[in-house]
C-alpha cells in the first residue's frame, strides 16, 4: 500500500517508529556512555547499531520508493521547506551515525562485534591494555564526524517531535494521528 495525505502503510509506520525509537535510545545511551566513561555499554551500543542500520537502510529505501510523505494540509511556504529540511537532515545523519561509528571503532582497534558475533576484530596490546588503531587518523576523523551528526541528530529529533506536537495541539490536523495509525 502507497502512503496518502490520509493514510500511511503499515510498513512507513512501523519502519519510522522502530527506527526513530532506537535512534533515540542509542542517543541517549551514547551521551551516557561519552559523558560517564560507561565502557559497559559500548558492546550494546554498537550491537544495537549495527542491527537497528539494516532497518535504517530499509526505511531510507522505502522513503524513496514511496516518496516523500504528503502533507495532510496547505502550510505556509516556510513551514513546508523547514519541514523538508528536518527530514533531509534526519535521513542523513541517521544513517552517518551508524557508518561513522562502525568505521571509528573498527579503524581505532576496538573491533565491532554484535552480540559477541565478531564482525571486524578488536587489536589490543596485551601488556598497555590499550587498542592499537588500524588508522588513528580515520578513527579520530570519523570519532569528529559521530559526535557532530549525533548532535545534529538531536537537535533535529526535538525539532521532529515539537512540529509533531505543533501539528497535534495547534494546527489540529491529523499529521501526528496518521503516523500513529489513527485515522
Amino acid at each position: 500500500m502507497r502512503d496518502t495525505r490520509e493514510k500511511l502503510s503499515a510498513l512507513t509506520i512501523t519502519l519510522h517508529w522502530i527506527v526513530g525509537l532506537s535512534v533515540i535510545a542509542l542517543a541517549v545511551i551514547g551521551v551516557y556512555m561519552s559523558e560517564n566513561e560507561a565502557f559497559e555499554l559500548y558492546p550494546i551500543h554498537k550491537s544495537i547499531g549495527v542491527l537497528i542500520f539494516a532497518v535504517i537502510i530499509a526505511r531510507v529505501y522505502w522513503r524513496f520508493v514511496n516518496g516523500w510523505l504528503e502533507p495532510v494540509s496547505t502550510y505556509k511556504a516556510i513551514e513546508h521547506n523547514l519541514a523538508k529540511i528536518i527530514h533531509w537532515v534526519l535521513i542523513i545523519a541517521i544513517v552517518v551515525m551508524p557508518i561513522s561509528g562502525f568505521i571509528m571503532s573498527g579503524a581505532g582497534g576496538y573491533g565491532v562485534s554484535v552480540f559477541g558475533l565478531e564482525v571486524i576484530a578488536a587489536q589490543f596490546d596485551p601488556i598497555a591494555k590499550e587498542a592499537i588503531p588500524h588508522n588513528a587518523a580515520l578513527a579520530g576523523f570519523m570519532a569528529e564526524v559521530h559526535e557532530i551528526a549525533g548532535w545534529t541528530m538531536i537537535v533535529a529529533i526535538v525539532l521532529h517531535f515539537f512540529g509533531a506536537l505543533k501539528h497535534h495541539f495547534i494546527n489540529k490536523d491529523n499529521t501526528l494521528r496518521r503516523m500513529l495509525g489513527k485515522n
